[in-house]
């Protein structure tokens, strides 16, 4: 029997009944990822599978490190074929990483390619697929339609003039791209030069908007958020080691960003002042357009400097902050609902020290109006696994309500990422199914077959509010 075999992950009868008859075939709707639109506008055709497959992906990079491989071939300029190799003669030592499934997976269901990844079968996958490649049906559009995407949400600057989404939008593409709003450098004064910098290219998209002042930076972001939302967009995001809420009035956030324009130094706690201020405007445009707000929390970034420094920042040397999160963020949801200007929201955390503690903290706020107005979010990068993700199961189900949960997404570079829907439905399935063998739900194909269908596709369809 091949690895990656029909079963897979799928370990009683009722696990394989409910992931066969119910979620195998749902849709796919990926509201968070980092895919290029530039990809998608320009139907890129890829050259070969280090493109499609190694590009810009960090989660290899950290493994092929840890395996000795030097930087060359992850972040640096060796030869396609050759960081394909180093990551070939990996992936056997990813053993009981999710890589792994991850690896197969992909073969799998994109090349139909059942071989273990290693240094001697490398080789032939290189000619297998990249001859596959080359056909129509492996560009990036062709992709999508290939495993029923209907949605895929992208993450953008406000400052970005989604030119590629214009073009994607005017070429009627059957998978719907719609850009997500990140704000992140607004909140980001301290590094002074960086910030004038994205503010004078937010004036010039916003034309005789010169973004001198306070007044002005928030016209301009309301221009911005406006004109994703004309784009489809329904979604804002924002990564952040923790919630902003050391709020200020308008005169104190005024005054702080003067001085930043004019090139002075702010402070640490001038800094998350002004980004206070600014967080609880986002939440209010947010609220106005309906809009769902992704709260990502919990990340320490660019922790070794020297390869900052060589190679830049998502290059896989980010990592689990053990900061506090719960006040912070408490602060900052009462501060929205007091004014009735809370948005939907999805709050996912890195650290799992924290996955209890944020889910009790968004069931403070759910809404009788907006059924799963408050979303716990799915396990995010170092808990993106199966532990991970049946340990968000399990306290979702015990915190709050697994059958209005929004389900899974890629939050990933690749085009070659989509089989992480499937593997998360398996795990899901594989969780209901070994509760109904236990006896702890009832044996009912109707009411669990329901439960799994709303996770992997129906909820995602009804709360975000996507034109599909």
């Amino acid at each position: 029997m091949s690895f990656i075999h029909d079963d897979f992950l799928l370990q009683s009868q009722s696990a394989r009944d409910l992931y066969h008859d119910h979620a195998e075939t749902q849709p796919i709707i990926d509201y968070h990822s980092h895919l290029s639109p530039e990809d998608v506008a320009t139907d890129r055709k890829f050259e070969n599978l280090h493109e499609i497959w190694l590009e810009g992906d960090h989660y290899k990079w950290r493994a092929m490190r840890a395996a000795g491989v030097a930087e060359e071939f992850c972040t640096g300029d060796a030869d396609p074929y050759d960081k394909y190799l180093a990551w070939a003669r990996t992936v056997p030592q990813t053993l009981r990483n999710p890589l792994y499934h991850w690896t197969h997976l992909e073969l799998k269901r994109y090349f139909g390619i059942d071989e273990l990844l290693s240094e001697e079968t490398a080789p032939r996958i290189w000619e297998q697929a990249n001859e596959q490649l080359a056909s129509p049906e492996f560009s990036a559009r062709q992709i999508l339609q290939r495993f029923k995407v209907q949605v895929v949400c992208t993450t953008d600057d406000p400052a970005d003039c989604l030119q590629h989404h214009q073009k994607i939008e005017e070429d009627a593409v059957p998978t719907r791209i719609y850009p997500t709003f990140r704000p992140d450098k607004v909140f980001a004064a301290r590094d002074v030069v960086g910030f004038n910098a994205w503010c004078d290219q937010l004036a010039t998209l916003c034309g005789d908007n010169p973004v001198a002042d306070l007044e002005g930076l928030l016209r301009a972001l309301r221009n911005r958020h406006d004109f994703f939302h004309a784009l489809g967009g329904r979604l804002s995001d924002h990564g952040m080691t923790q919630c902003f809420a050391n709020f200020c009035d308008f005169e104190t956030a005024s005054s702080i960003f003067s001085r930043a324009r004019s090139g002075e130094c702010v402070h640490q706690k001038e800094e998350d002042q002004l980004a206070s201020f600014l967080f609880l405007e986002s939440g209010r445009l947010d609220a106005e357009k309906s809009w769902t707000k992704q709260l990502h929390l919990g990340p320490l970034r660019n922790n070794n400097s020297k390869l900052f420094q060589q190679a830049g920042r998502d290059i896989g040397c980010d990592s689990m902050n053990d900061g506090r999160q719960a006040e912070s963020l408490s602060l900052f949801l009462d501060a929205l609902a007091r004014e009735n200007s809370l948005p939907k929201m999805v709050v996912y955390n890195m650290n799992p020290k924290d996955s209890m503690t944020l889910a009790t903290m968004i069931g403070n706020f759910q809404d009788p109006e907006i059924p799963g107005k408050m979303q716990y979010g799915s396990g995010w990068w170092y808990l993106d696994t199966k532990s991970g993700m049946e340990a968000q199961m399990d306290i979702l189900s015990s915190t709050g309500l697994l059958s209005r949960f929004v389900g899974m997404l890629t939050d990933s570079r690749s085009f070659l990422s989509f089989t992480r829907h499937e593997y998360f439905r398996r795990i899901l399935c594989n969780l209901v199914g070994r509760d109904v063998e236990s006896g702890e739900l009832p044996n009912d194909s109707i009411l669990l077959g329901n439960l799994i269908e709303n996770i992997c596709y129906k909820n995602a369809r009804d709360y975000f509010g996507f034109q599909l």
